[in-house]
C-alpha cells in the first residue's frame, strides 16, 4: 500500500485534502477504544514506523512486542529530536509513549470499549489517557 493509500484510507480524504487534519482529529478523538486512537493518529508517520519499523518486528517478536517496542521507538525519535535542539539528554517522551503503547495492548485485552459512548466523551475517554499516560511518564521521566 502507497502512503497516499494509506491516508486516503485512515482520513477519508487524499494526501494533501484540506479536510485532512479535521478529519484526522475527528476520527482519532472520537474513536471508541484506544487502539484505534491510533490508527487515525498522524497518519503519514504512522505510515512510516508500521512499514520499517512494526512490520520488520512482527517476523521476531509477537505483535503486542513489536507495537510495544515501535512505541517505544516513536517516542525515543520524538525525544532525540528534542536533544538535538537543546544539546541535553533526556527522556520523557519515550516513557510517554511506552506507557501509551501498553495502554494499547492492555485496553485491547481487556476489551474496553467506549464506542456506544457520543463523540465528546469518546474524545474526553481518549485524552485522558493520554494525559494519564503522560503524568506517568513525568514520575519516571530520566
Amino acid at each position: 500500500m502507497t502512503l497516499s493509500d494509506y491516508v486516503k484510507r485512515r482520513n477519508g480524504v487524499p494526501l494533501g485534502n484540506s479536510d485532512s487534519l479535521s478529519n484526522m482529529l475527528n476520527r482519532s478523538l472520537g474513536a471508541g477504544k484506544f487502539s484505534i486512537f491510533w490508527q487515525y493518529w498522524n497518519p503519514i508517520w504512522g505510515y512510516y514506523l508500521g512499514k520499517y519499523i512494526f512490520k520488520p518486528l512482527k517476523f521476531i517478536f509477537p505483535s503486542a512486542l513489536s507495537l510495544i517496542i515501535t512505541f517505544v521507538v516513536c517516542g525515543f525519535i520524538h525525544d532525540l529530536a528534542i536533544m538535538l535542539l537543546k544539546l541535553k539528554f533526556t527522556l520523557l517522551l519515550t516513557p510517554w509513549f511506552l506507557f501509551m503503547g501498553l495502554s494499547v495492548i492492555l485496553g485491547d485485552y481487556a476489551k474496553i470499549d467506549y464506542s456506544r459512548f457520543p463523540w465528546m466523551a469518546r474524545a474526553v475517554i481518549n485524552i485522558l489517557v493520554i494525559s494519564s499516560c503522560l503524568l506517568i511518564a513525568y514520575q519516571v521521566r530520566i
